[in-house]
């Protein structure tokens, strides 16, 4: 039998926030890089390995001497790169462009400090991994990629190495999966023997990892000194100091003999998708203000000074943020103040440069005796769908013969909803608009319009039943049903309230209780908008502790149902589902991924979602959802259940019991839901894409009186 080579890769994994904030996390990478280097410098056989270009750019910031230390050992051979992000991410929730600014981040400065991007990508200590990452790795340069979780007990693999694939057909990375842990702090025999272990059939290469970790670290002195003397100390194996680039390169010519796994790589820790909801929903802002931002800044001839910089500043902080501990919601709580505020920044550093490059555009625009509303699109797809804006009337109430005209002088039709502020006079409207990508839309109101011939009413309803132009008809009494032209009923989705005493990760479970212990008590429902744009209906009830408002809507034209839920949470060790009962057997559903769908089946297991999914029944039905503000979700044959919030103990990790007198219950306090239910036929992923894309991007607005001598009289 041939000799096996043990490739010792001497690392420290660091967390640059978690049971500390981003400055421990800082002073840890500093105190671990100059260690490593000290290291280095003693012994002439070994090698370091470090990613994340996060580490490198703030050393370099406030610790030149050490960064030069490091520049020399990366030039020598014996400071090895690998990922080359900008940090670990969460490698679920990120959306697809994000991650792609995630790697690009991490690309440019690499290869601008060290002239190199390593073709290994690196996210050891991420809790799940898309399916749609091997295609972002390819696309990147990048062939080769080191995980760890799920483990062993989480998910079965072929191997511990393999070739893994997205999607059939698509892009291929060889993967290694670490054995056990990356954290050493005591080496042991068995852990060199767990490294042997699960490898393919004529592979003669594998890699162990040794140093400590987490809080920095690194390999000690004597764990070196354990590696020399435990060299030949398993049968029939070698240990040498080595890097990740020798092992793959090892095993180059043997990788058309690797085992395939085709999808994605689920799952460590099924809490991290729900738990801590505003840092998951800032970075969902924070993503599309700032592509929003880039995207009307292609066309703004004359940017703000020093906009570029804070704009990759505002980007640096999101990347910095996708960070699997942070997104993951598994901080401290303090720790969070500084990423609400960095992310705070980011939000406010892309918002003001698109509405100030809004309004270089509206300067080229000419002065009208009519006030306008301007429309900009800032974003890959058309806008075609109902918008709701406020224009300020100078304090005058609108008036029943006012009408909306576009570019053309045509008609535009729109119904007068309730405004935001609770103050007479304020008019807040609702009409659909299409606009082009990266297009400009005016809308004119106009004041002397005359008598018109009234607008027919395309949707009706009253506190027990809503109705449109389309057949759509939604019910609310009892359990609530939503049908076309009423056949084909289905259940309107409910709450259900789930014990769930899991830690803040939910370690060592895949799926929450089926069975709720409290459904929602309405205590009352009645009608706020009847036509002749939309009708919707308000419930109001308690669900547990919390309190819940229900806002069901129906528009004219439109063959979706929309649902904005808010949840005022006070619960302590429960589970907040929105359960979607199914009249039909489910056989598939393809979910949203970033940037990508995935087929999944009806196995029960929660996973996590990216704005949508579409669901397949045994008769060829099909039904769908867009939940921009939902990220996790499980299905059986008989419903489909969102996961909306949680209310572990934060910064909990089992077995510790958690009975600490100063504990802080996560995401006390309200949130906000949107869902468009789709009935059959459902429409394509892509259309359904197009519909959360509006609500991530929805069109940049401005209200426009410039021209006008006086408002005139009525």
């Amino acid at each position: 039998m041939a000799m096996k080579t043990v490739h010792l890769i001497l690392n420290a994994h660091l967390d640059p926030i978690w049971l500390w904030p981003w400055q421990a996390g800082l002073d840890a990478a500093i105190a671990t890089c100059r260690s490593a280097c000290d290291r280095l410098d003693t012994h002439g056989d070994i090698y370091f390995t470090r990613g994340e270009a996060w580490v490198y750019e703030q050393i370099e910031r406030v610790d030149p001497d050490l960064f030069s230390r490091i520049r020399q050992h990366v030039e020598t051979g014996r400071w090895n790169i690998v990922g080359g992000w900008y940090i670990q991410p969460d490698c679920n929730m990120p959306s697809g462009f994000a991650l792609q600014k995630q790697i690009e981040l991490g690309k440019c400065y690499f290869t601008d400090r060290f002239g190199v991007f390593p073709r290994i990508a690196y996210n050891v200590d991420s809790f799940g991994h898309a399916a749609s990452l091997p295609a972002l790795m390819r696309q990147a340069g990048q062939d080769s990629y080191i995980m760890m979780r799920p483990r062993e007990h989480e998910l079965m693999l072929p191997a511990r190495l393999f070739r893994w694939q997205g999607h059939d057909g698509g892009p291929q990375v060889v993967t290694f999966r670490i054995a056990h842990t990356y954290n050493t702090r005591q080496l042991t025999v068995e852990h060199i023997c767990n490294a042997l272990s699960r490898l393919p059939d004529g592979i003669e290469h594998t890699m162990c990892f040794v140093g400590v970790g987490d809080h920095g670290g690194g390999p000690t002195e004597d764990q070196i000194a354990w590696c020399r003397q435990h060299a030949n100390a398993v049968e029939g194996a070698q240990l040498v100091f080595s890097t990740p680039q020798a092992f793959f390169s090892a095993i180059e010519n043997d990788i058309d003999q690797l085992p395939l796994v085709v999808g994605e790589l689920q799952m460590h820790a099924i809490g991290c998708y729900s738990v801590h909801r505003p840092v998951k929903t800032s970075l969902r802002k924070a993503e599309h203000l700032l592509r929003q931002a880039e995207i009307i800044r292609v066309d703004d001839l004359d940017p703000a000074p020093g906009s570029d910089n804070q704009l990759d500043q505002a980007w640096r902080w999101t990347a910095f943020h996708h960070f699997h501990d942070t997104l993951g919601g598994t901080c401290l709580p303090s720790a969070f103040e500084q990423v609400d505020a960095q992310l705070g920044f980011a939000r406010a550093v892309a918002d003001q440069q698109i509405h100030l490059a809004l309004r270089r555009k509206i300067t080229m625009l000419g002065d009208d005796t009519r006030q306008r509303m301007v429309f900009f699109n800032a974003s890959d797809q058309p806008f075609d769908g109902y918008t709701e804006f406020e224009p300020f009337l100078d304090w005058a109430a609108w008036q029943p013969h006012w009408r909306l005209a576009d570019g053309d002088g045509c008609s535009v039709h729109c119904q007068l909803i309730d405004p935001e502020a609770s103050v007479n006079d304020m008019t807040r409207l609702l009409f659909h608009v299409h606009v082009e990508p990266r297009q400009l839309c005016v809308i004119y109101i106009n004041r002397q319009a005359g008598d018109m011939e009234k607008l027919q009413s395309r949707v009706t309803g009253n506190a027990d039943r809503l109705s449109n132009d389309c057949g759509l008809v939604l019910t609310t009494s009892g359990d609530g049903t939503l049908a076309v032209s009423d056949q084909y009923p289905l259940s309107l989705p409910h709450l259900e309230l789930i014990d769930d005493t899991t830690d803040t990760w939910s370690h060592n479970v895949d799926c929450y209780p089926q069975f709720p212990v409290e459904h929602v008590k309405w205590h009352d429902t009645h009608l706020v908008d009847s036509g002749p744009l939309m009708a919707s209906v308000v419930r109001r009830g308690v669900i547990g502790r919390s309190s819940v408002q229900a806002e069901w809507r129906l528009y004219a034209d439109e063959l979706f149902a929309e649902l904005h839920l808010r949840v005022t949470w006070v619960e302590r060790q429960k589970l907040l589902k929105l359960t979607w009962p199914l009249p039909g057997e489910l056989v598939n559903r393809l979910d949203g991924i970033p940037g990508e769908q995935l087929q999944r089946g009806p196995d029960g297991y929660e996973r996590p979602l990216r704005d949508r999914t579409r669901l397949e029944l045994a008769d060829a039905t099909t039904l769908a959802v867009v939940c921009p503000d939902v990220f996790a979700l499980d299905a059986n044959p008989s419903k489909v259940r969102f996961t909306l919030l949680r209310s572990s103990v934060m910064a909990h990790h089992a077995p510790n019991p958690a009975t600490n007198a100063r504990r802080i219950w996560s995401d006390h306090g309200e949130h906000a839901f949107r869902f468009r239910f789709f009935v059959h036929p459902a429409p394509m992923p892509d259309v359904l894409d197009r519909h959360a894309l509006a609500w991530h991007r929805p069109l940049i607005t401005a209200d426009l009186t410039r021209g006008m001598l006086a408002y005139p009289s009525d």
